[in-house]
């Protein structure tokens, strides 16, 4: 269930600009989650959500950043555990998430900011990455296969 709880709350701070807990929590008892003050602040430390200054001079939460490993990619564990496939056909990458998740997801990958991305794209539950070229979406899938297997 916490996992779970995480997720949509990376999903939900992707989507909306949350500036407070209170809005975070009625967000995520609307999506069916009964959770305290208490239970979304230890969660937000947990996951290294932080705040930043919008344009209009308010705050809002965002998730955190992610630097490169020696792997070339780092995720949130609970990013990784959305993912539930990973495939690839020319140089096009195909992640499948539990429903809902593809966005947070995606803009995990898109924080990454590595050169063999070109961009991605989300649905619900599907992410297609468009790489370079071929050999570019093998590393690519390959490097989610590694993080998956490591995870699991």
């Amino acid at each position: 269930m916490k996992k779970i709880r995480q997720e949509k709350m990376l999903e939900l701070i992707s989507k909306y600009e949350i500036d407070t807990q209170d809005e975070l929590i009625d967000r995520l008892r609307e999506s069916g989650f009964a959770v305290t003050q208490a239970t979304v602040s230890r969660d937000i430390r947990e996951l290294k959500i932080s705040k930043m200054t919008t344009g209009k001079g308010t705050y809002r939460y965002v998730l955190p950043k992610h630097t490169s490993q020696s792997s070339g990619m780092k995720f949130n564990t609970a990013l990784i555990d959305s993912i539930i496939t990973v495939d690839y056909a020319c140089n096009i990458v195909v992640l499948k998430t539990y429903p809902g998740l593809a966005n947070a997801v995606a803009v995990g990958i898109d924080s990454m900011n590595l050169e063999q991305i070109l961009g991605c794209v989300a649905g619900d539950d599907t992410i297609m990455i468009v790489s370079r070229n071929e050999d570019c979406a093998q590393t690519i899938a390959d490097r989610f296969h590694d993080m998956l297997r490591v995870n699991h």
